[in-house]
């Protein structure tokens, strides 16, 4: 069975690394021979095993009826939704990795696999070497899952384990996972919790079988935990995750990334460094969690290659995936529950001011920061929490605000 592979860059090289390394297995799986008949790349890679097979001329493969399966791992939205949409069109099956085109396209994609016989994976979207998507779609049918709690960045897991185990300020930490290869030299994606956000968005609409918006889930990243809000963590037997959430409660989903204090008992606590983890939680499984590396060369390249191996036990036979266009009723960003631990500057008057404000808080001492006050809220709707907060800053400097869980 033929493949062509659009992009040649680090999971793409992966790709074809994982292929040639278990060529043996990958065939005996896939039941007939994997064969890379072409490689797209605006780039030359002279001296390379690829070079004979690589090409810059999309048509050529497009129009190649030898070509059962497009790997396409080029990233961003164009031209690669162009690509994968003509490819399918075609009767090919696309596998890919690439979120944002998931995320934004996977209800009309896979629809359109459906309508010409063919398959559109996507394992490596989320999670990298983590299966995740296909234990969603196969392994938890007989479940109604009612919240997926994950922490799906790899860079901002390893920057907030390194502050917390270290003491060390936001900025030296992200400096050395660009050096380590990490972060990207423009890190937003990951450190404001795009990445993520992504992420969840595929999770959730694969969870609840329609379309969840990643633009419609207030997303927040980790630009502002501080050290300080580590050493209060510790002391208090709790650490900060990222988080990318969704819940369903009645017929109305909320979903939402950002920094969370949880207690060290929490399943996710442990995950450390650049290690990803699931949680889901079934009316009937209970809870289950799936746990690995999320992100990084060969990881996310075997996720590729397994799909590569349905495709080729597929072919012509679609894959039911219960995704459908129709848009989630999603609650509104100000309803959303939330309890927050909140640091503020001590002065005159203050804390009565805080138990006037918020009802029922719970103090937290931390003789660290005698010149603090610092209190956990009880749950609320959001848009109330931000009112108390407004009428808050009339009377104090807040210093910090993270969401709190447990």
């Amino acid at each position: 069975m033929n493949i062509a592979i659009l992009g040649y860059g680090v999971v793409g090289s992966g790709v074809v690394e994982v292929i040639n390394t278990n060529k043996e297995s990958i065939n005996m799986r896939a039941g007939r021979e994997i064969n890379i008949k072409h490689v797209l790349d605006l780039r030359k890679f002279p001296g390379d095993p690829i070079e004979d097979i690589l090409t810059d001329d999309f048509d050529k493969i497009i129009n190649d009826d030898d070509v059962d399966i497009i790997v396409e791992v080029m990233g961003g939205l164009e031209p690669a939704y162009t690509f994968v949409k003509q490819a399918l069109e075609k009767g090919k099956s696309v596998v890919t990795s690439n979120k944002e085109l998931v995320a934004k396209y996977g209800a009309g994609l896979l629809q359109l696999a459906k309508e010409n016989s063919t398959n559109f994976l996507f394992e490596a979207s989320v999670g990298g070497g983590i299966p995740i998507i296909r234990p969603l779609n196969e392994s938890l049918t007989a479940d109604e899952i009612y919240e997926i709690t994950g922490i799906l960045n790899g860079t901002t897991n390893f920057i907030l384990t390194k502050m917390e185990e270290e003491g060390r300020p936001f900025e030296e930490v992200l400096k050395e996972a660009q050096e380590l290869g990490y972060a990207e030299a423009d890190p937003e994606a990951d450190v404001e919790g795009h990445d993520a956000c992504r992420k969840i968005a595929i999770l959730s609409s694969l969870a609840f079988a329609r379309q969840v918006n990643f633009e419609e889930i207030p997303t927040e990243g980790i630009t502002k935990v501080s050290k300080g809000d580590m050493e209060y963590a510790s002391k208090m037997g709790y650490t900060i995750k990222l988080l990318g959430r969704c819940k369903r409660k009645g017929k109305e989903i909320f979903a939402s990334v950002s920094p969370v204090m949880i207690p060290l008992e929490h399943p996710l606590a442990p995950v450390k460094d650049v290690f990803n983890a699931i949680l889901i939680k079934g009316n009937v499984i209970g809870e289950v969690m799936f746990y690995g590396k999320g992100a990084g060369k060969l990881p996310t390249a075997s996720a590729v290659v397994a799909d590569i191996v349905e495709a080729a036990k597929h072919k012509g036979i679609n894959i039911i995936s219960h995704w459908s266009k129709e848009k989630v009723e999603m609650m509104e960003a100000g309803k959303i529950p939330a309890s927050y631990f909140v640091r503020v500057q001590k002065k005159d008057g203050v804390k009565e001011i805080i138990e006037d404000t918020f009802l029922g808080v719970k103090w937290v001492e931390n003789e660290d920061y005698p010149e603090e006050l610092a209190f956990i809220t009880q749950e609320d709707e959001e848009d109330l929490q931000k009112d108390r907060f407004e009428k808050l800053k009339d009377h104090a400097y807040v210093i910090s605000s993270i969401n709190i869980e447990g």
